[in-house]
């Protein structure tokens, strides 16, 4: 399985699972452009491929804004050029009661979750029609599938994640293109460390361990790949187990 010619595009690669998803698709052969809000730690995910002998690129970018997603979308263009595969990963999250969850916050998670996906699949998918190939896999969680206390806003976030994702699968699939989405379950990384112990969680899950962010890695690079070519709309729970449906 290889990515050898494949330009990518991996959201949030500063850290976690996106900087993960991008190590493993330059070590597949892509040449990824690193975007993260987080400039360093962009770069750092950059010096890793790098360092390897992949070709990478870091470039700033805020996915909840319309012009900053425009700008990146160029300094990508000029540093690889079309861009072929796309990985949704960019997110946030946070724990509220319902009763306590504030218009701000719901909008606030909604427009990084929901609306970044829309605006940078918008900036690049005209390079997958145009080549009548793509890749586009999307983020989701298994909160969306299984619901979580105190999380309204995210379940719902990446609740619309998945219904985005099998619209889309439907319009472009005569067009070479698919859309799947990765919903992980307790994968260790900061952005779990926020409001979980991943030690404290591993007992509770069939296979008895957090996920490593490069489980998912592995899960994304093939869904970029030609080998999953017939797939699309789907969603590929990497979960360990922990929900089965």
């Amino acid at each position: 399985m290889t990515l050898s010619g494949r330009n990518a595009v991996v959201t949030g690669a500063g850290s976690g699972l996106g900087r993960a998803t991008a190590i493993v698709l330059a070590a597949k052969g892509a040449a990824v452009a690193v975007w993260d809000v987080n400039a360093d730690g962009a770069r750092e995910t950059v010096a890793t491929i790098q360092e390897a002998g992949g070709k990478a690129v870091a470039v700033t970018a805020d996915v909840a804004d319309a012009g900053s997603v425009t700008a990146a979308a160029a300094r990508t263009h000029a540093g690889l050029g079309p861009v072929t595969v796309l990985v949704n990963n960019a997110g946030i999250t946070n724990y509220a009661p319902f009763t306590d969850l504030s218009q701000e916050v719901w909008n606030r998670m909604l427009q990084v979750n929901l609306t970044g996906p829309f605006l940078v699949t918008q900036a690049f998918v005209g390079d997958m029609l145009e080549a009548g190939w793509g890749r586009i896999v999307n983020i989701s969680s298994s909160s969306a599938q299984t619901g979580a206390p105190s999380m309204a806003h995210y379940a719902a976030s990446k609740g619309g994640v998945i219904g985005f994702t099998k619209a889309l699968a439907i319009e472009y699939a005569a067009k070479g293109i698919t859309v799947n989405n990765v919903p992980p379950g307790f994968v260790d990384t900061p952005l779990l460390r926020q409001g979980f112990d991943p030690d404290q969680v591993a007992p509770s899950m069939p296979m008895k361990r957090a996920g490593q962010p490069e489980d998912i890695a592995h899960a994304v690079a093939y869904l970029a790949s030609d080998e999953a070519g017939y797939v699309t709309g789907q969603t590929l729970s990497v979960n360990g187990g922990r929900y089965l449906a």
